[in-house]
């Protein structure tokens, strides 16, 4: 049967974020939140306490809602095309608890998994059928496995953002904790990650200092260190991007770095850029180590 209020709130999620990059950031984003490696060194789902954990679904809430400005419900978290929608959030994917007063509302369901670096959302207008009959203490309950069958799913297992902490070898990630300082961290993760999306919240993990960005730049930082071995350290500029196309490596979005270290190319084909007046390409293990060139600001 169609839910004309449900087919709205969906056209207007889509309308905001048709490929979903502003939801995978927000999330990006509270998980960060929740880690703090600033202050904690932290970086895993796993490291949390059972409270955090617990406080992941608010923060999700209000931080989309920061995001996309939705207006307050009156009986539930957003009103979304002029329709009441409770806002539900779970670790693992059919896990979300639905409390009595939901019962007749649109609910968005969210999930993110960072250690699988996916993410999905759907709607669903909650109803009796659809709910187990036993809830927990607080009397919320699940939905059934045929009630998830008529989930409309808005985005279905899309891709997170990277913690490249969580995609390197454990042992390598041990390696570069223990290294004695926040800079000599930050280095080692630009030469080891060459080529994939570095996210500002590994920076803040890895620098554990208020002004953790200036490890990176190169007035002293990984740009300054790092260019006599031949690294170039890309950011989110227009630029960049476009450097960072021209290479044929990961493009960083914002708030993020990509690493390469790059070798001299002897003619322009695809993979070579032009930088300071020279021809660069992607360096091979084989290539030596040449002072790299100077990238173009903003």
């Amino acid at each position: 049967m169609p839910d004309q209020q449900l087919d709205a709130v969906v056209t207007r999620i889509r309308e905001l974020d048709p490929q979903g990059e502003r939801i995978g950031r927000v999330l990006r984003e509270t998980f960060d939140q929740l880690y703090d490696g600033q202050h904690t060194g932290r970086y895993r789902w796993d490291q949390l306490r059972k409270t955090e954990k617990t406080h992941c679904g608010a923060l999700v809430e209000i931080n989309l809602q920061r995001e996309f400005k939705f207006d307050d419900g009156k009986a539930m978290d957003y009103r979304i095309a002029e329709v009441e929608v409770d806002c539900k959030y779970s670790q693992t994917l059919g896990g979300w608890m639905i409390p009595p007063e939901s019962v007749g509302h649109v609910c968005l369901l969210i999930s993110a998994d960072d250690q699988q670096a996916n993410w999905s959302l759907g709607l669903v207008r909650i109803d009796q059928s659809i709910l187990t009959q036993v809830g927990n203490r607080d009397t919320k309950r699940t939905i059934t496995a045929e009630g998830r069958k008529r989930i409309h799913w808005v985005f279905k297992e899309a891709t997170l953002p990277p913690n490249i902490l969580l995609q390197l070898p454990s042992k390598t990630v041990i390696e570069i904790m223990n290294l004695k300082n926040g800079q000599e961290r930050i280095n080692k993760i630009f030469q080891v990650a060459q080529g994939k999306r570095i996210g500002r919240g590994v920076i803040a993990t890895l620098g554990q200092q208020d002004d953790y960005m200036k490890r990176v730049r190169g007035n002293g930082g990984s740009r300054t260190h790092l260019k006599k071995e031949g690294f170039i350290i890309l950011g989110d500029y227009d630029k960049h991007k476009k450097i960072a196309e021209a290479l044929g490596v990961e493009v960083p979005q914002r708030g993020e770095f990509v690493s390469v270290r790059v070798a001299k190319a002897e003619m322009l084909t695809k993979g070579v850029v032009t930088l300071d007046g020279q021809l660069w390409r992607v360096a091979n293990d084989s290539d030596p180590k040449v002072p790299a060139p100077n990238c173009p600001h903003r």
